[in-house]
């Protein structure tokens, strides 16, 4: 008996009408609807129960109707018989004798009671009737005299003999107790027949459907296992030989071999891409380790070349600042070119520290309320006049919306980007920087220009060291490429990140989303400082081992009216700042002095000894180390080469506080 198959049903799949009926794909989809096993249950024992039930039933039927004419017949052939017997009697009026037949009758126990009776009335009675009357069953039958009687001439005046003519009749009642028990248990055999074949069906369909269901199930299981990533998973599914037509396999078994030898296919595929990734890996390991390793190489290199060269180019500052005042018309182009030389170089180098800062991690956000309003007009303040040199016309539009954000920062990120839109812009263009809602709670600061925009294919790399769409000549002036990078980080240290959208000829726009503040919440601006003062009688003591720096260092600072004290070493600034009478204001100290002394050393020793001087490190060093190390040491660092007006406020706010 093959196994039905489960209910399929066919659905065409939706083609696009404007595809070319050549190009058509004619496929329909197969949907499964229902489960195996269940489905092959049900259409393996429908029948047979179908079948069961029909011929159960027509057997049944028939064993009734054989057992409804049998007692019709018994109960007829009695009634006929004791009609019979009671013919002569019944026509002589004897009435003994037609008590004798009906008892008789009731001997033989196939009817409860008999009457027999006639028109002259005659009525002979035998048996009783306890039973309901819907138990009994009459059966009559007509006494006729069939042949003359010899008692014929003895026969009463008026009587007539002779003929078929009915004389009386004959009534037995039957008990249909034993007829319907009979009837009762054949229609439990037929149902138990019925039922035994139901059973019977069931088992051998459900011994089918399991001999199918389950290996499937395997082979479900065993796809489920590999779709999961173990390719070790077979299907344990072996057909028999010699089964189906002509000897072949059954077809769950050539399925399973199937799914089988794909499992081998994509163990073997696996194995071979797993060798391939632990290759790609270890290359990518390797290449990995060598790039930490030339970053490891190239911050060193960084710290000591800007260590290296900041030593140098401060003395050159020093000295440049302390020779333009004295230098002649004639000298004083050359100086100033060279303290403009000087400049860009310090700026290349505090854009390098302020990148080594950034990745140092040792710059806190001090965050607060801030006013978009007085942000703007510092920034305006400081690229007015260079919008106005070059014909940008800058428009600033607030909205009267407060942030919270660092405000030294976001003044760093801003001022790039505008100073960025206001270099691209095309002469007699327009900057916008303006903030807008951007969804609840947050503000969208965005610099728009209307240049010539930024391809895609840059977009991705402008916010990386050095690299500068339009400067391939690298071209001094307009940066070093360093600018977005910077802002870039800075913004990763606010929570936040620039957006880009830009297109040729369409312009750009950077934005910044920020945390939006209650404009009352933000704080008054602090007052402005008042004017520099002299810093005359003012000591200051210059602790460093290179003389070029020590020389330039003193003579800018008696240059300004200061007492300056030289030590080359941290021994002997120690000694000087213990000595008796020894006063000191402002201490200079470098932090990587001869030998194993350190500027850390001579500062903590001036905090106890001198504990009224403004203690600050002047250094050249700028590696993350040494940042961090500065930071919780709570250190005041003066980055070299020190512009000289930079030094000379600082030693103003000192010289107020003297």
């Amino acid at each position: 008996m093959t196994a039905p198959s489960p209910r399929l049903a066919f659905m065409p799949s939706p083609l696009s009408p404007a595809a070319p009926d050549t190009l058509r794909p004619r496929t329909r989809t197969l949907v499964v609807r229902g489960h195996l096993r269940r489905d092959l249950v049900r259409l393996g024992v429908l029948p047979c129960a179908v079948v069961a039930l029909a011929l159960t039933g027509w057997f049944t039927h028939s064993r009734l109707r054989t057992l409804e004419a049998a007692f019709d017949a018994e109960g007829q052939a009695v009634a006929r018989q004791v009609a019979a017997m009671s013919d002569l009697s019944l026509y002589a009026g004897d009435l003994p004798a037609l008590q004798n037949v009906a008892n008789a009758a009731l001997r033989g126990g196939q009817v409860t009671r008999v009457e027999i009776s006639n028109s002259a009335g005659v009525y002979v009675t035998a048996g009783s009737t306890p039973l309901p009357v819907d138990r009994l069953r009459i059966f009559a039958a007509s006494v006729t005299v069939r042949e003359a009687s010899s008692a014929t001439a003895f026969a009463p005046q008026g009587s007539t003999a002779g003929g078929d003519a009915p004389i009386g009749l004959v009534q037995t009642f039957r008990d249909t107790s034993a007829y319907a028990r009979a009837r009762t248990r054949s229609l439990l055999a037929g149902i138990g027949i019925a039922l035994v074949a139901l059973l019977a069906a069931w088992a051998s369909v459900r011994h089918m459907a399991r001999a199918v269901a389950l290996p499937l199930r395997r082979v479900s299981d065993t796809v489920a296992a590999l779709e999961a990533g173990n390719f070790d998973a077979r299907c344990d599914v072996v057909g028999r030989s010699g089964e189906g037509v002509g000897g072949s396999k059954h077809e769950v078994a050539v399925l399973a071999h199937d799914i089988n030898r794909l499992a081998e296919r994509l163990q073997r595929n696996h194995q071979i891409s797993e060798e391939r990734v632990r290759e790609a890996t270890a290359v990518a390991l390797q290449r990995m380790a060598e790039a930490e390793q030339a970053a490891l190489s190239r911050a060193r290199f960084l710290a000591a070349a800007s260590h290296d060269l900041r030593q140098p180019l401060h003395a050159m500052g020093l000295f440049i600042d302390g020779l333009l005042p004295t230098a002649t018309p004639t000298q004083r182009p050359a100086v100033q070119r060279l303290q403009e030389s000087t400049a860009f170089m310090g700026v290349l180098l505090d854009d390098l520290l302020e990148i080594s800062r950034l990745d140092a991690r040792v710059l806190t956000p001090a965050v607060t309320n801030v006013s978009l309003e007085a942000l703007f007009d510092q920034l305006a303040a400081q690229h007015g006049a260079q919008a106005r040199e070059t014909g940008i016309h800058l428009h600033w539009h607030d909205r009267g919306f407060a942030v919270r954000t660092d405000p030294a920062l976001m003044l760093r990120i801003v001022g790039n980007l505008v100073a960025n839109a206001i270099r691209h812009a095309p002469p007699d263009g327009t900057v916008l920087v303006v903030a807008r809602r951007a969804g609840i709670g947050s503000v969208r600061i965005e610099v728009r220009d209307n240049g010539v925009g930024i391809a895609p294919i840059h977009q991705a790399r402008i916010f990386e060291e050095f690299y500068q769409v339009a400067n391939t000549e690298r071209d001094r002036r307009q940066g070093f490429g360093l600018g977005l990078a910077i802002c870039a980080r800075i913004a990763a240290l606010l929570g936040t990140r620039i957006a880009l959208r830009s297109a040729l000829q369409r312009g750009s726009t950077f934005g910044v989303t920020l945390p939006r503040a209650e404009l009352a919440d933000v704080a008054p601006p602090a007052p402005e400082p008042p004017a520099p003062m002299a810093l005359t009688q003012l000591h200051c003591m210059v602790v460093d081992d290179d003389p070029a720096i020590l020389e330039s260092t003193r003579t800018l600072l008696e240059l300004w009216g200061c007492t300056v004290v030289c030590a080359t070493g941290g021994a002997q600034a120690i000694a000087l700042l213990g000595a008796s009478g020894a006063r000191c204001d402002v201490l200079l100290c470098d932090l990587q002095l001869a030998g194993d002394e350190d500027g850390m050393t001579v500062i903590d020793a001036a905090r106890t000894l001198q504990p009224g001087a403004l203690a600050v490190l002047v250094s050249g060093a700028t590696g993350p180390e040494v940042l961090q190390r500065l930071r919780k040491g709570s250190v005041m660092l003066l980055t070299k080469p020190v512009a000289p007006a930079k030094l000379r406020a600082l030693l103003s706010t000192r010289g107020r506080s003297a």
